[in-house]
């Protein structure tokens, strides 16, 4: 890890949005003549772990103070947008480049949530940037009542990297709407009516995927969902089963595991659970059965290895469809795979995507069988937006720029490394309860302490929460109780990077052991 850098008691600032030493700030005078200036801004109350360089230079902020942004959010802006503004001190983002963001005072910060684990290959990615401009100059919109090149080439190539039978694909603008329409189709194709969740997912928030999605947090007291059932979550963590050769990731549950070789109690079990929900909440025939391969929003919770492969048996023996989330896991973020189902070992009947499709551009999409999406057509559907050239122009850059850039094998080598780091930290600190995850989807659930597993209440996490931005990295976060750290960058990260945020994260939770 990087060694606790000298810092000056007030940073310097320089023009390029980088704290440095006095060394850096030397050597940048040096390099590019820019001049520095003294700046009241810290980085926490202690000296801070150094920040790896970054040789690009943000467009100086020039617009609207922060103060006047606010007050418009404030008066014109949903109240919904204050209360989703994560920090106490909110950060007023200007500028991204890559695994970097900037705020309006040319503060650097590296991202490791990327826009709610949405940009997959980097912030404007030059090449991802290169082709939306190329396309905005060419056909800003058209609607798929007519047949233009870039909706084809993109369906075909997204097809490509799905197996046998799913080659159809049906373009949306977003995660919530693509899950609404994998209901409708599943409903028609089946003709039954029940869908089962997980406990913890989340799958949407449109009045339709409330009733998926099983967190309270984003629930109304109103009726929504119809026809949705939730069953037992397989937490090997938080959940009465599991232990320690659970699940499919470099770190496992830090608790015993008495199974004989090749076999999963736990497993078993959480299987029993899903079988009682079939008995007692739904009727003998289902429509379908929805799961994200890590649950996101939940906290990156994982199963155990067999729990999807004998879920997606009963769910068909029921005649229902199994529906992969893949908002989240997919386009190689697990490392291992492509797509986060192919760990587990199963083909879906249909899988759902968004965020990582488009690098943070609005676009979704359904994949299915020929015969699912024939039953589609029994009625009329028609997506004004889904689509659309700008859409389909930056999502086939993205698949190929994931190709061209190995970021796949990145999530693989660099989420390693950084869960490695992590399970380290668990093993230090009383307060960090699990580190769980493949890849670069990773979740760090705090506890109060280990044995009773009790989560780390809201004020505590938001005290780490707060210490970590303000040393320069933005994490996320989820869990039932929201007291797990998503850490979800974007897939172009590299050791160096991880290396930070791990000093930085060590720092934080030192920080507020002291403070104890």
């Amino acid at each position: 890890m990087h060694k606790i850098a000298s810092r000056l008691t007030v940073p310097q600032l320089c023009t390029t949005g980088e704290t440095l030493s006095r060394v850096g700030v030397a050597q940048l005078r040096r390099q590019s003549g820019a001049s520095c200036q003294q700046s009241a801004f810290r980085y926490g109350s202690t000296d801070r772990p150094e920040m790896p360089p970054c040789d690009f230079k943000p467009v100086e902020y020039k617009d609207i103070s922060k103060q006047r942004m606010m007050e418009i959010r404030k008066q014109f802006c949903h109240p919904m947008t204050m209360k989703v503004t994560y920090y106490k001190k909110p950060v007023f983002i200007h500028q991204g480049h890559m695994q970097w963001l900037w705020d309006v005072d040319g503060r650097r910060y590296l991202d490791m949530f990327a826009g709610v684990a949405t940009v997959s290959v980097g912030h404007c990615h030059p090449k991802v940037t290169a082709a939306a401009e190329e396309q905005l100059r060419r056909l800003w919109h058209t609607t798929n009542i007519y047949v233009y090149p870039t909706l084809h080439e993109y369906c075909e190539k997204l097809a490509s990297r799905f197996p046998d039978p799913l080659k159809v694909v049906y373009l949306t603008n977003s995660g919530s709407e693509s899950n609404d329409l994998a209901i409708l189709m599943a409903r028609l194709h089946t003709g039954n009516s029940d869908i089962i969740t997980l406990r913890g997912s989340y799958h949407g928030g449109s009045p339709q995927t409330m009733g998926l999605t099983s967190n309270t947090a984003y629930k109304y007291p109103i009726t929504n969902g119809f026809g949705c059932t939730n069953t037992m979550c397989p937490d090997v963590f938080r959940g009465p089963w599991g232990g320690s050769r659970c699940r499919d990731s470099p770190v496992q549950a830090a608790r015993d595991c008495g199974c004989a070789q090749g076999q999963c109690m736990a497993n078993d079990q959480y299987i029993g659970q899903l079988k009682e929900t079939f008995a007692t909440s739904v009727s003998s025939q289902i429509a379908g059965f929805f799961a994200e391969p890590i649950q996101g929003v939940g906290g990156a919770v994982q199963y155990p290895k067999n729990y999807l492969k004998e879920a997606y048996k009963l769910v068909r023996e029921r005649g229902g469809l199994c529906i992969a989330d893949e908002v989240q896991t997919g386009f190689g973020r697990t490392g291992s795979h492509f797509w986060g189902f192919q760990g587990h070992d199963v083909i879906p009947d249909m899988v759902t995507m968004a965020k990582g499709i488009a690098n943070g551009f609005p676009m979704g999409a359904v994949v299915t069988t020929p015969e699912i999406a024939a039953s589609f057509t029994k009625g009329f559907h028609f997506n004004t937006f889904g689509g659309n050239p700008m859409a389909c122009a930056i999502g086939s850059s993205v698949l190929d720029t994931i190709e061209e850039d190995g970021t796949q094998q990145i999530s693989h080598d660099v989420g390693t490394h950084l869960l490695t780091g992590l399970a380290k930290l668990r093993d230090k600190y009383e307060i960090v309860g699990d580190v769980r995850g493949k890849g670069l989807q990773i979740g760090v659930e705090m506890v109060k302490e280990k044995a009773s597993k009790e989560p780390l209440p809201p004020a505590d996490m938001s005290e780490i929460f707060e210490d970590t931005k303000d040393m320069g990295v933005l994490i996320g976060k989820g869990g039932l109780y929201g007291q797990t750290f998503r850490i979800k960058p974007p897939m172009c990260i590299t050791r160096e990077d991880t290396d930070f945020f791990l000093d930085v994260f060590d720092r934080s939770l030192q920080n507020y052991v002291a403070r104890r």
